[in-house]
């Protein structure tokens, strides 16, 4: 396996969870892609520094969102927006190193979500209050 940096990624996610996710702390999220897998059929992953680590360490929480290229990156725009936001989504309010589980990240809500990335994006909706009016109050 190797691992890079991915800049290109990070500047997505970044504007992703400023519209979608302000509870992102994305200064502490890092986007790289990897090399190499074995795994079969994993597009993404959502890693975390957990609490144990993070009291060990002294720092607070950390998230890496891993995408597999030789998947990822065949993919189509559309496609690769919805598994970052999909990625976005496994990291809770409290930002503190845990998970939200598929029970939550699933189809259905990264399609709602990406609804209402689109929406913001081509200006249909001016700002974040707007948003919140909406679905982001389940």
């Amino acid at each position: 396996m190797r691992y890079e940096f991915a800049p290109d990624l990070q500047i997505t996610a970044d504007k992703i969870s400023r519209s979608l996710f302000p509870h992102v702390k994305i200064e502490r999220v890092k986007c790289l892609r990897s090399h190499g897998s074995s795994s079969r059929g994993t597009i993404a992953r959502c890693h975390a520094l957990g609490k144990l680590m993070q009291k060990a360490m002294g720092v607070q929480a950390h998230y890496a969102l891993e995408f597999i290229s030789e998947r990822f990156d065949k993919m189509n725009e559309e496609e690769k927006i919805k598994v970052i936001i999909h990625e976005l989504m496994h990291i809770p309010k409290t930002f503190g190193g845990g998970f939200k589980h598929h029970d939550w990240v699933c189809e259905k809500n990264v399609n709602v979500h990406y609804q209402q990335f689109k929406k913001i994006e081509s200006g249909s909706l001016s700002n974040q209050n707007e948003t919140k009016k909406g679905f982001f109050h389940l």
